[in-house]
């Protein structure tokens, strides 16, 4: 029979809401994050990702609904909450003027963590993240990159058993963000903590054990990868026409498969489709168009079949990051 810690999900999100002012950020979502999974929350900029991890980690206070980790309350027993937690912030939190170590030094003192064994977890995570060479420059002489390592290694200098990442590899190029990602499932797999990263991304998420698909502060669909290609992926044909002609013909012809809204799509059409109906667009337009490409069922799919849109239609980021850091009723959020 499994024993209570087991049984326990490592995070409960039930039925939280969240307002602003006229905007919902947080719409009653309800979910569990099981122990020792790595569970991401995919989402465009402003879906609320941020919100509900600045609620999880008690700098904001839900309207309704109750957000627990192992078991505690974040709002009830706040401080019991955040011990269990490694927390990586979307906006920079190091001090700039400390070195590598010092970072690391500091965070463990806040923690309370014993100075023999702090001093072999910064050793141990400097290790992991590749920053060794690095320990006694100054946070400041680092790159965007090596920054979010080190916010990685800080996170897990104390006794956390869940780690929060909210847009870790946001603004990074490609090379570095699958560098941080190897470092974030290292840590999962050696230290076996749970993981939940927010991400808008898609291939970012390939990997994990599950995704929790939302929008407007709403949980579309939830399950592996896998599950979600095969239940709400589909294929579809993405088109370039020659002229605006051409595009008009198209649209009249074939509106009736038309996926996501083509007044954002410039002068690409995108399509629902098949083998046979490739064939026929080829038939008909093949001469008239300037590319054609296939896209198999993917979660990029998923969510355009979900929304109606692309992951990547608006940036609300800025937005919402303003929301949840701003004042309300006389209170710093931060």
């Amino acid at each position: 029979m499994p024993n209570a810690l087991n049984s326990e999900p490592a995070i409960r999100i039930d039925n939280i809401s969240k307002r602003y002012g006229r905007t919902l950020a947080l719409d009653g979502i309800s979910f569990d994050i099981r122990n020792k999974e790595l569970f991401a929350l995919l989402g465009p900029n402003g879906a609320g990702k941020t919100t509900l991890l600045h609620i999880l980690c008690t700098l904001l206070r839900p309207d309704s609904g109750v957000a627990q980790i192992r078991g505690f309350d974040v709002v009830k027993q706040p401080l019991a909450a955040r011990r269990l937690l490694g927390i990586v912030f979307q906006e920079p939190s190091l001090d700039d003027r400390l070195t590598v170590r010092e970072n690391l030094n500091l965070h463990g003192l806040v923690f309370g963590v014993p100075r023999k064994l702090r001093r072999q977890r910064i050793e141990e995570m400097l290790d992991l993240v590749e920053l060794t060479d690095w320990a006694d420059k100054t946070a400041r002489t680092l790159s965007s990159g090596m920054k979010r390592r080190l916010e990685i290694a800080r996170a897990m200098i104390h006794d956390s058993e869940i780690m929060l990442l909210d847009e870790p590899t946001v603004g990074l190029d490609a090379q570095t963000r699958e560098r941080i990602w190897t470092y974030i499932r290292r840590l999962q797999r050696e230290r076996q903590i749970t993981v939940l990263v927010t991400t808008h991304y898609i291939e970012e998420v390939e990997g994990c054990d599950r995704v929790c698909i939302v929008d407007q502060g709403k949980v579309l669909a939830l399950d592996t990868p896998e599950a979600l290609k095969r239940d709400h992926g589909q294929q579809l044909l993405r088109i370039v026409p020659k002229d605006a002609e051409v595009r008009q013909d198209i649209l009249t012809r074939f509106g009736d498969r038309l996926a996501g809204d083509p007044g954002k799509a410039g002068d690409t059409i995108l399509l629902t489709s098949d083998d046979a109906f490739v064939e026929l667009m080829l038939a008909d337009f093949g001469n008239r168009i300037r590319s054609l490409a296939v896209e198999v069922p993917s979660l990029e799919t998923v969510f355009l079949t979900l929304t109606g849109r692309e992951i990547r239609d608006h940036d609300a980021g800025a937005r919402e990051r303003t929301l949840a850091f701003g004042k309300r009723g006389g209170e710093h959020t931060r």
